[in-house]
C-alpha cells in the first residue's frame, strides 16, 4: 500500500509538530476542519520542528524572491501535512487533494505568486503522486496577511472515511 510518510522519508524530508498559535493568539477555528469525507485546512503559515509558527514574514518581492518564496511554500505543504496527520492520523486516508488557495504578500506589480505557490503544488505532487495530489488552484497577491505572513495557503482534501 502507498505512504505519504514513506515517501516523505524516501525524500529525505520530516514533518515538524502540529502548529501552535503564537502566546497570546485567540483562535476561534481549527487549523483542520473535517466534515464527512471533507477535509478542510485553514490558511497556514510554516511552523518549526516543535509546532510553533515560523512565517514566512514580510513581503515577497522585497524580503523575498520568487525561488526564495518557493521553497518557504514548499515547507508550508510539510505544515499543513503535519496538521492534517495530527488530526486524521495517517497521510494515507487523503483520497484526492481537491483545491489549493494560496495568497502572497507581495509588492505593487509582482506577478509571480503562482510561482511561489507552486512549492507547496510540487512538494503535495511529489509526495503524493499526480493521481492523488494533483488539485484545482487560485494564487493571488494581497497587500498583507495576519500577523504579517508573507504568505499563506489553505484548501481542501478527501478523506477516506
Amino acid at each position: 500500500m502507498f505512504s505519504p510518510e514513506q515517501r516523505l522519508q524516501d525524500l529525505g524530508l520530516q514533518l515538524p509538530a502540529a502548529a501552535k498559535p503564537p502566546p497570546g493568539v485567540h483562535l476561534p477555528f481549527s487549523f483542520v476542519n473535517v466534515r464527512g469525507n471533507r477535509l478542510l485546512f485553514s490558511g497556514s503559515p510554516k511552523s518549526a520542528k516543535d509546532g510553533s509558527i515560523t512565517g514566512p514574514f514580510g513581503v515577497v518581492g522585497t524580503d523575498f524572491n520568487t525561488d526564495q518564496a518557493y521553497a518557504e511554500a514548499r515547507d508550508i505543504a510539510l505544515s499543513v501535512l503535519a496538521n492534517i496527520k495530527a488530526e486524521i492520523g495517517d497521510l494515507s486516508r487523503i483520497a484526492g487533494w481537491t483545491r489549493v488557495f494560496g495568497m502572497v504578500a507581495s509588492t505593487p506589480g509582482y506577478t509571480e505568486q503562482h510561482l511561489v505557490i507552486n512549492g507547496f503544488s510540487d512538494l503535495i505532487i511529489d509526495v503524493f503522486g499526480r493521481d492523488v495530489g494533483r488539485h484545482a488552484r487560485s494564487a493571488i497577491g494581497v497587500a498583507g496577511l495576519p500577523l504579517g505572513f508573507a504568505m499563506e495557503i489553505e484548501g481542501e482534501v478527501e478523506i477516506y472515511q
